[in-house]
């Protein structure tokens, strides 16, 4: 039994029911072998951090068009803190942490400069065209416009990644309206966003890591005071009014499963292609 497979079969026994299985991932578009070291989630996250998208986040705004000062948070950092978050999360539900990480660094790659307003002033530019998205132009990214070098020398279009990474970039995107909605583990299918919980989580910790580092950037750059943070969203939730504590709850998400709650949801089968 080689790495790989050690690593899978420890996922088949450890990861609670709905987590996603790296050996039963339905696949890419155009098959390859599998690495005798890494799993294919794996193997994905190395091809996002190794990408020149991934590099290029580094140069992009965050929130402020051109801020003066080495402290305030680009795409990149941004990145990194949500990887972060989702993988705290992902290992205190015994979720397939390499998946989430997969999604989480590959979720902006197409974002483009100048924050939410360079976002804002595509999309009325390319209204006759249907308008721009950012999680649909990192899918892009990550299928066309990146080029990878094969074994024999040769370059591919795209990275390649697996069904589920992919599903998780070109889904999580989220409005104000479904943030809250997670997969019903019974039906295995969830109302809105991606497929996997793992996707479903990279959406929910993305979030919780725009709202707080933004905030905190914001502070730094004289715009708001820390006093004008709710008291539901303050270092002294705990102590705030039932009301308060409800909507943070309802912000940032609930509902997740226990990670010892045995309720089994159904297995995505491999198939061949993957058109989202």
């Amino acid at each position: 039994m080689d790495p790989r497979e050690t690593t899978e079969a420890w996922e088949d026994r450890w990861l609670a029911p709905w987590g996603a299985r790296s050996g039963r991932s339905r696949g890419r578009a155009r098959p390859e072998p599998p690495d005798p070291i890494r799993t294919a989630f794996q193997r994905d996250r190395d091809r996002v951090i190794h990408s020149k998208a991934f590099r290029r986040l580094m140069h992009k705004t965050q929130v402020f068009l051109a801020p003066e000062g080495d402290h305030y948070r680009t795409r990149l950092t941004h990145t990194l803190e949500v990887a972060q978050i989702a993988r705290t999360i992902a290992r205190a539900l015994r979720l397939n942490e390499d998946l989430t990480e997969a999604i989480v660094l590959g979720h902006d790659l197409g974002h483009p400069p100048f924050g939410h307003a360079g976002e804002e002033a595509l999309n009325q530019v390319m209204a006759p065209y249907g308008g721009f998205r950012h999680d649909l132009q990192s899918l892009r990214m990550v299928d066309v416009l990146e080029r990878r070098q094969t074994r024999d020398g040769g370059q591919d279009e795209g990275l390649n990644l697996t069904w589920e990474v992919r599903d998780g970039i070109g889904g999580h995107s989220k409005g104000a309206q479904d943030i809250g909605i997670f997969p019903d583990l019974e039906a295995g299918m969830p109302a809105v966003g991606p497929d996997t919980v793992e996707g479903q989580l990279a959406r929910v910790a993305d979030r919780i890591a725009y709202v707080h580092h933004d905030t905190d950037d914001a502070v730094r750059a004289g715009l708001i005071r820390e006093t004008d943070v709710p008291a539901g969203f303050g270092p002294d939730a705990r102590a705030a009014p039932r009301h308060d504590r409800a909507r943070h709850r309802g912000m940032f998400g609930g509902g997740w499963p226990h990670p010892h709650d045995r309720r089994r949801a159904p297995r995505p089968q491999r198939v061949e292609g993957f058109p989202l």
